[in-house]
C-alpha cells in the first residue's frame, strides 16, 4: 500500500480515499471500447485528478490494492477492512471514500457495515466504464461519492453511483451493462444526488450484526468452508451427498442454499439438507431472487435476517468464525 497526499482547506474535514481497482481504474486499447479493457490500471490519485469537486478538500489517497473485483479474495477484503478501520478511529478523518469494482461491491459494502457498523460515512463507488472510455462514468461517480461523505447526516456503508445512494444491506448489482447497475429492492435508495447536492429519502444504514467478528475476521487464514447451492427445477440430493462425502479436511461447515419462490425447495434437495444438518451442518435459506423470504411455518430452514444469497452466504461464515 502506498499514500498520497493533497493539501487543501478543510471543507467537512479530512477524507481518506481508498482504490481498490475494478473497472473505474480500468484501461482499455481503444477509448470506444467499454467492455474490452483490463480492470485496476489506473491509481486512485490520478482518478481524481483535476476533478472539480475535490477541490479544495483535504484529501489522503491510498492504494491498498489492484484488482478486478470478480477476483477479490480474503487478503484483500481483510487488508480493506483493517484500513478502514484504522481511518474511522483518526479523530482528523471525517468520512471514506472506496474506489471498487462493481462485480462485488455488494459483497464488500455489506462485510463493512456488518463488521464495522461505521458511525461516520464511508462510501464505495464504482464505474461500469472504464476510465480510458470516450464518456467514462467514473469521474461523476467518484464526485458524487465526496458529496456524500461531505454530507450532514450520512453515516454508515453506502454503495453510490449513478446520483443513486444504495445502503449496504439492500444493494445489488442486477445488469451487466448500464452504468445505472444497481438497485436497492422494496427498501428504495437512501438518496439521491442532485448537481453535487444529496437529497435525503430515507434513513441512513445502522444495522450490524457481527461487529464482535471483526478481529476474528482480520486474523484468519481462511473462512469457514461455506457452499453455496441453489435449488431448481430436476433438483436432487447429489450435491450435498458429495459435499457430505469429502474428506475431513475439505468438510464444509455450512451450506447457504438460493431457494425459489418464497425460499421453497425441491423435495429431493431439501431431504438431503435435513441430512446435512443432522450431520452438524449449518443450512441457510436465501431467495434466489433476491427478496427477503416472507416467514411461513413450514419454511424448512432459517434464513439470516433476509439477505440475498451473497450477503447470507458471508454472513454464514462469519456465524460460524470462531463458533
Amino acid at each position: 500500500m502506498e499514500k498520497a497526499q493533497v493539501a487543501g482547506e478543510l471543507s467537512g474535514g479530512r477524507f481518506a480515499v481508498l482504490g481498490m481497482g475494478g473497472t473505474i481504474a480500468g484501461r482499455a486499447e481503444r477509448a470506444g471500447d467499454n467492455v474490452g479493457y483490463t480492470a485496476g490500471q489506473v491509481r486512485v490519485e490520478d482518478l481524481a485528478a483535476g476533478l472539480p469537486a475535490l477541490a479544495g478538500l483535504a484529501l489522503d489517497f491510498e492504494q491498498v490494492a489492484q484488482i478486478n473485483s470478480k477476483d477479490m479474495r480474503l487478503p484483500e477484503l481483510q487488508c480493506l477492512v483493517a484500513r478502514v478501520q484504522a481511518h474511522l478511529a483518526d479523530d482528523a478523518v471525517s468520512a471514506v471514500i472506496v474506489t471498487h469494482g462493481t462485480d462485488t461491491i455488494e459483497e464488500t459494502a455489506w462485510l463493512l457495515q456488518t463488521l464495522l457498523a461505521p458511525a461516520k460515512p464511508v462510501v464505495l463507488t464504482c464505474a461500469m466504464r472504464p476510465a480510458t472510455a470516450v464518456s467514462p462514468d467514473g469521474p461523476q461517480n467518484l464526485s458524487d461519492a465526496i458529496a456524500v461523505a461531505a454530507h450532514p447526516g450520512a453515516r454508515g456503508v453506502v454503495v453510490v453511483c449513478a446520483g443513486r445512494v444504495h445502503g449496504a444491506v439492500e444493494v445489488a448489482k442486477v445488469h451487466p451493462y448500464r452504468t445505472d447497475p444497481f438497485d436497492s429492492g422494496d427498501a428504495g435508495v437512501i438518496a439521491l444526488v442532485e448537481e453535487g447536492r444529496v437529497r435525503d429519502l430515507r434513513p441512513w444504514p445502522t444495522q450490524a450484526r457481527h461487529t464482535d467478528r471483526v478481529s476474528a475476521f482480520l486474523a484468519a487464514s481462511a473462512m469457514p468452508r461455506v457452499a453455496w447451492l441453489s435449488s431448481h427445477a430436476d433438483a436432487g440430493a447429489w450435491e450435498v451427498e458429495s459435499l457430505l462425502g469429502a474428506p475431513a479436511a475439505r468438510r464444509v461447515q455450512g451450506i447457504l442454499v438460493a431457494a425459489t419462490g418464497n425460499a421453497s425447495l425441491h423435495a429431493d434437495l431439501e431431504a438431503a439438507l435435513h441430512k446435512a444438518e443432522a450431520a452438524g451442518v449449518r443450512v441457510v435459506l436465501a431467495n434466489r431472487n433476491g427478496a427477503p423470504p416472507v416467514p411461513y411455518p413450514a419454511q424448512p430452514f432459517a434464513d439470516i435476517d433476509g439477505l440475498a444469497p451473497a450477503k447470507a452466504r458471508w454472513a454464514l461464515a462469519l456465524d460460524l468464525l470462531g463458533a
